[in-house]
């Protein structure tokens, strides 16, 4: 196990490296932070987003948190998502999950863990919202996969019932929402087709995920 000591020595050898193959490098980084892109992930530590995507520091904003959720009470992701599109007036919000995900996971299977456990109570709720939807999926990987799906979908939701992006379309504001999914075992990350760039885009997703729960019933 690498201890703090070395952490700290791979870092210089990090930035020596970096000042190597562009000497202003962090000059030029340090003048001006204008991201196009917000990251809503989860904080799992197989996953990083700007080095599997070839972006820079710099190039985009990121908050991470246990299942990637967009929860109103929770001012610390609004916070980031007003700096981000008010201040920064970032383009696109990514919101983004990956299969396998421990805190869905515990969700699904209703483990006990400690504090952790109301964070979760989101992702039950959806559960028990999607209960015909996703016992009519007889596999339970499959299952399983659907529902980290489903839970990118609605926080892209949750992202778009915001103040703070419905303020923004208001005004005239370019900004987007997607939902990503990514593969850990290949390192791939996939569109779920789900992009909201305005009020009817977020009531049309609205309606599909309804007919989709009103149909499994």
């Amino acid at each position: 196990m690498k201890d703090i000591e070395t952490l700290l020595e791979q870092n210089k050898v990090w930035a020596n490296r970096i000042v190597k193959e562009d000497p202003q490098f962090f000059e030029k980084l340090a003048d001006l932070q204008n991201p196009d892109f917000l990251w809503i992930g989860c904080s799992d530590s197989r996953i990083t987003p700007t080095e599997g995507l070839g972006l820079l520091p710099g190039e985009m904003f990121v908050h991470r948190n246990i299942a990637n959720l967009v929860i109103y009470s929770d001012m610390n992701c609004l916070s980031v998502i007003q700096f981000a599109v008010d201040v920064l007036k970032v383009e696109h919000i990514i919101v983004c999950g990956h299969y396998g995900c421990g805190g869905v996971k515990a969700a699904y299977e209703n483990s006990r863990f400690g504090l952790i456990d109301n964070w979760l109570r989101h992702i039950q709720d959806l559960i028990q919202k999607y209960r015909p939807y996703l016992n009519a999926i007889p596999e339970p990987t499959k299952r399983f996969d659907k529902l980290c799906e489903i839970n990118i979908i609605e926080q892209v939701i949750n992202a778009g019932e915001t103040t703070i992006v419905q303020e923004a379309w208001g005004r005239g504001q370019k900004l987007m929402v997607h939902g990503w999914i990514y593969t850990i075992a290949d390192g791939i990350y996939r569109d779920l087709g789900v992009t909201l760039d305005s009020m009817q885009s977020l009531d049309d997703l609205r309606i599909k995920m309804f007919d989709e729960i009103k149909n499994a019933s």
